[in-house]
């Protein structure tokens, strides 16, 4: 089973990006990535095709689980 945090932003194009974070921690907490999420957007680390990054949307968890097929 693999785990990735995904942090979605809004961009000034109105489109959604994604930034994910494999293997977060177990205890990671909303109230630890929405902090986080603000300051990637205050410091305008990421350039997007649609232009700056401008609002959170979430933040999830995506789990994945991959099976071989026989």
């Amino acid at each position: 089973m693999k785990k990735t945090i995904e942090m979605v932003f809004r961009n000034a194009g109105n489109k959604e990006i994604v930034l994910y974070v494999p293997s977060p921690r177990e205890d990671l907490t909303l109230a630890q990535v929405q902090p986080v999420m603000q300051d990637i957007i205050a410091k305008n680390v990421f350039d997007t095709s649609g232009g700056d990054l401008v609002q959170v949307v979430e933040a999830r968890v995506r789990i994945t689980d991959t099976t071989s097929l026989a």
